[in-house]
């Protein structure tokens, strides 16, 4: 019942309302001269400085779900559930190669999105299009899950109802509350909130650290109650150790994530919000900071164990919302008071990450299907206002997921986007680097990655909730006819073949002489320097690109 819990509802409310306001009053920080143009609604003015970039790209990528999920998965699995940890370490020698680049090449010609670039950097609309539906559809489950770590937290402290409108009712308002000021303030909402949310995540997490083993008996008692519990799994895959079942599933999923994570539409836009390239450079070398946190954040698994915690039951009978692992953990092991803060702590890690999202997503919808296929003479300020309405409407089809979804297979989803957005990476990333490859044979790529990508989603199956299909990431080898457990991450094979249908096919076309630009060499490489002027729109198609 939620009496039960009502110092910690008032500490939760509190500080959400607290954090909502700020979002309300980011409109008049750092006030910009023009607030109707995507440079100042969409990307903060690009102007935010290296304090506000490692906040603003830490929320972005350490979401509310991570630390709701990865310890979760610690729990259930073990091991496997630290891929998290060495895939937010890989991700940042990614991040300084290819998103330092791509700001400069933004940065000099006026671009807002990955698809923008796609677009004058390879001279076709089509392939553009499909790096810009790729994101928007990855994206929207992304979103919906940040709702899966307030929905936990508001379960734990007793807010649900029996029927569908009572249980999310609560969702709703939160989310609400999110899209006014999101629509008010723009990315400057998330980038102010995102000071508050890491502060008390590293609090509750620093504290947790230490409170818990003392409540527990000692790391050591965790760890001997994690292996009695994996020693008594008929799981093949569970333990404090990898084993020969998972260890290729492992590394392929921490690889893959990492690949998939700066390819993300959020990702990209909290860097080109940024300054300079310094500022980048700076926050690239900070935010593995973040990856300590979540190495620690993963132990809660454990702790889970040893203090004997269960998950509170799912919405189909019979089954458990594993989600609530840490919440029932703090609200059993805690004071309620500092159960209270770090339930906000969970709630407000939610808002910046969403905000981010789906400001980024309608930034693609924008740019480059409508102004592209709808409205060619928009006006700047047609555009911001444009990008305001999708935000609402890419929030609204996020809530539609949790409302109309079992919240565990919006999950699934989750694991489904990382393989969608794997498929921009050869035009996208390697792009940066080299025209080498046909725009022909990059879409032709894309339709091998995205079809074998599915084709290996639809085979996955999870008894243990029902699922036959799409239910998860992990593809069973014995299915491609090898003798073995074990498994790999969807993702990184469907890329791989994306990549080489693409080499093969660009070999094809330059062989047949086949030209990808409209005079042939429309877009050859040059140089340019980041102090360059910016200019305030993006090329047209068959201007040539710099590439910095």
């Amino acid at each position: 019942m939620w009496r039960d819990h009502l110092t910690e509802i008032i500490v939760f409310a509190v500080l959400f309302v607290g954090v909502s306001a700020l979002g309300f009053v980011a409109a008049k920080w750092r006030r910009p001269t023009d607030m109707e143009h995507l440079d100042e609604w969409g990307l903060g003015g690009r102007n935010f400085g290296s304090w506000i970039t490692w906040f603003l790209v830490g929320g972005d990528l350490y979401t509310a779900y991570t630390f709701v999920a990865v310890p979760a998965l610690v729990f259930g699995a073990g091991a496997m559930g630290f891929f998290a940890v060495p895939y937010t370490i890989i991700i940042y020698p990614m991040f300084f190669l290819v998103l330092v680049r791509l700001w400069s090449v933004s940065h000099r010609h006026g671009l807002v999105t990955p698809a923008d670039f796609v677009r004058v950097r390879f001279g076709s609309p089509t392939l553009a299009l499909l790096v810009a539906i790729t994101g928007i559809v990855a994206t929207m489950p992304y979103i919906a899950l940040q709702l899966v770590g307030i929905e936990a937290v508001l379960k734990t402290m007793g807010v649900t109802g029996e029927s569908t409108v009572a249980r999310h009712a609560p969702i709703i308002i939160a989310f609400a509350i999110l899209a006014a000021y999101t629509y008010q303030s723009g990315l400057r909402a998330p980038a102010l909130i995102a000071f508050v949310k890491d502060t008390l995540i590293y609090i509750v997490i620093l504290v947790a650290i230490f409170w818990l083993p003392s409540q527990l008996g000692g790391w050591g008692a965790i760890f001997d109650a994690a292996q009695a519990k994996y020693d008594a799994s008929p799981a093949p895959g569970d333990g404090l150790l990898l084993n020969a079942n998972n260890q290729l599933q492992y590394m392929t999923l921490a690889f893959g994530s990492a690949l998939a994570l700066f390819l993300y539409p959020h990702s990209v836009t909290g860097v080109l919000a940024s300054r300079n390239r310094d500022v980048i450079k700076r926050n690239m070398s900070a935010l593995p900071a973040y990856s300590l946190l979540l190495g620690l954040l993963a132990m809660l698994g454990f702790a889970a164990i040893a203090a004997g915690v269960k998950p509170l039951p799912g919405a189909n009978p019979g089954s458990v919302d594993t989600n609530t692992i840490v919440p029932v953990l703090f609200d059993k092991q805690f004071p309620d008071w500092f159960a209270g803060v770090a339930f906000a702590a969970i709630g407000i890690g939610a808002l910046v990450p969403a905000a981010i999202m789906s400001i980024a997503a309608a930034n693609l919808f924008t740019r480059n299907i409508y102004k592209e296929y709808l409205n060619r003479a928009a006006s700047p300020a047609q555009e911001a206002k444009v990008s305001k309405v999708a935000s609402l409407v890419v929030k609204v089809g996020a809530l539609l997921c949790i409302v109309l979804l079992d919240p565990q297979f919006s999950i699934d989803l989750q694991l489904i986007g990382g393989v969608i957005i794997l498929q921009t990476l050869p035009s996208v990333a390697l792009g940066l680097f080299t025209r080498w490859f046909h725009k022909t044979a990059l879409i032709t790529g894309w339709v091998a990655g995205m079809g074998l990508g599915m084709w290996m989603l639809y085979q996955i199956a999870n008894p243990a909730t029902g699922r036959m299909h799409f239910a998860g990431s992990a593809f069973p080898l014995d299915k491609f006819g090898f003798d073995t457990k074990a498994t790999i991450y969807v993702g990184f094979v469907a890329v791989l073949v994306n990549i080489i249908v693409a080499v093969l096919a660009t070999l094809v076309l330059r062989a047949g002489k086949v030209t990808d630009g409209p005079d042939g060499t429309a877009h050859d490489d040059y140089f340019v320097d980041e102090d360059s002027p910016r200019r305030d729109t993006a090329p047209e198609q068959g201007e040539p690109v710099a590439v910095a």
